[in-house]
């Protein structure tokens, strides 16, 4: 599925008129109006939205008044304070302890919106964004405790998340786009193609280097030496884990749900030292209660299991895929499946049991 170009959209959601999108929304707003204006704004995309259970804290801070007043950004101003004080921290920690002075911090959790292109498993776009409010996060310095480094200073540790309650809430909630250029707004087909383009090409670069590669085995006779293109012919027709994930999904019983009804794409796109890095990692809006391991459990009974996490999670072979993930279902419960198909001791439909025993053949995960 990685050459496909239909049901590539001419143009996507772009960021300046999502941010604009954003700006609208009164604060406080849900889910559903957030989905409703986004879609209203983009005509042809039906957007749905997801929430994924998680925190995270932005590092932008800004110093506040007693009565929420934004004074400045955090950092710069703590260090222009310093300078005040040439440097001198215990000076600097005397003068600020006293005064009523706040830092605030930005809280959020993650939101995807996402919206079909086509009829494929791969056909929608996907918009990342954060749900944030402001709060006020502590004191200007700690009070009982001297920062010994302006390290310390800068960052502030005495902060702690855990205080965080509704009556110190100063902004928000309110959405936010979050992510690079790369992954903030995503067709995920053209995202799959870019993907295998990217490894097709990184590979053809090792050429050279894997035609004169070879595998060495001591035995008695001597030491055997066999070309390791040899051992691996199709290695440069590898398929890249986010590109299978999508055609797992399409070729299997799965494929009766759209991809983004139950899986958000955690996507990357970013250059390492030169080498450009890009992938995703899925992340499940729905889990089952209990996890699956195989233990001295039988066949049967996996069996079993795995038919009730489909049910509990609403997708049909959905575990396997929680397997890919490593969440929930424990990739050797994949493989005791996959032989109790060869040994013909259970059936799962035609078309789930070729995806499962190509998995089993060369697995993946993230």
């Amino acid at each position: 599925m990685d050459e496909v170009t239909e049901n590539i959209p001419a143009r996507l959601p772009d960021p300046a008129t999502i941010e604009a999108v954003l700006a609208r929304l009164p604060t406080g707003a849900d889910e559903a109006a957030l989905a409703a204006a986004l879609t209203e704004a983009f005509s042809g995309f039906p957007f749905s939205t997801a929430n994924i259970d998680d925190q995270y804290w932005r590092d932008t801070r800004s110093v506040i008044a007693a009565d929420g007043t934004r004074i400045a950004e955090y950092r710069p101003w703590m260090e222009a304070e310093l300078a005040k004080d040439n440097g001198d921290i215990g000076a600097l920690w005397t003068r600020l302890r006293e005064s009523d002075l706040q830092i605030s911090e930005w809280h959020g959790s993650s939101v995807y919106a996402s919206a079909p292109t086509g009829p494929g498993a791969a056909d929608y776009v996907q918009i990342r964004l954060g749900r944030e409010v402001e709060w006020r996060a502590g004191p200007i310095v700690n009070p009982t405790y001297r920062p010994w480094g302006k390290q310390e200073l800068l960052d502030p540790s005495w902060i702690t998340h855990e205080d965080m309650s509704d009556d110190k809430v100063i902004a928000g909630p309110l959405y936010r786009m979050v992510g690079g250029a790369g992954s903030g707004v995503v067709h995920v087909r053209s995202f799959l193609t870019r993907r295998a383009r990217l490894e097709r090409e990184k590979r053809e670069a090792q050429r050279p280097e894997m035609e004169r590669r070879v595998v060495r085995e001591v035995t008695r006779d001597g030491t055997i030496e066999t070309p390791f293109l040899e051992l691996e012919p199709d290695w440069f027709e590898f398929a890249p884990r986010e590109n299978r994930f999508f055609q797992d999904w399409e070729e299997s019983s799965a494929s009766a749900e759209r991809v983004y009804a139950h899986w958000a794409l955690d996507i990357y796109d970013y250059d390492d030292k030169g080498t450009r890095e890009v992938g995703f990692v899925p992340r499940p809006l729905h889990l089952p209660e209990e996890k699956l391991g195989v233990g001295e459990a039988s066949v049967h009974f996996l069996m079993d299991r795995v038919e009730a996490i489909d049910s509990e999670v609403g997708v049909p072979f959905g575990w396997f895929f929680l397997m890919t993930h490593g969440n929930r279902v424990e990739p050797e419960v994949g493989q005791a499946i996959a032989k109790g198909l060869r040994d013909e001791r259970i059936i799962l439909p035609d078309r789930d049991a070729r995806v499962l025993l190509r998995w089993a053949e060369r697995s993946y995960g993230f």
